[in-house]
């Protein structure tokens, strides 16, 4: 019997895009829930042309807190993760 894979799912999109290299890059946060019940959580930057996306940035107990963790991400920690997600 196949195991069903788990799919990265949009949980939430930041307001203000990152310029970064240039470009204005949207942002927003994807989530992964796990088989007990938790999530993880990375970034995705889209300029249009090209998306990014950084590994795993946070785990958190569940979906609604994972929305808290991105509404209080800085810039300073979304430049980190821009460059993380090369």
């Amino acid at each position: 019997m196949k195991r069903r894979e788990r799919m990265w799912t949009h949980v939430t999109a930041l307001p203000t895009p990152l310029t970064a290299e240039g470009r204005a890059h949207q942002v927003a946060i994807e989530g992964l829930q796990r088989g007990d019940g938790t999530w993880a959580g990375r970034v995705v930057f889209t300029d249009g042309a090209r998306v990014r996306r950084t590994g795993q940035e946070t785990s958190q107990p569940n979906r609604e807190a994972l929305e808290y963790w991105a509404s209080g991400l800085e810039k300073v920690y979304l430049e980190g993760a821009f460059q993380r997600s090369q």
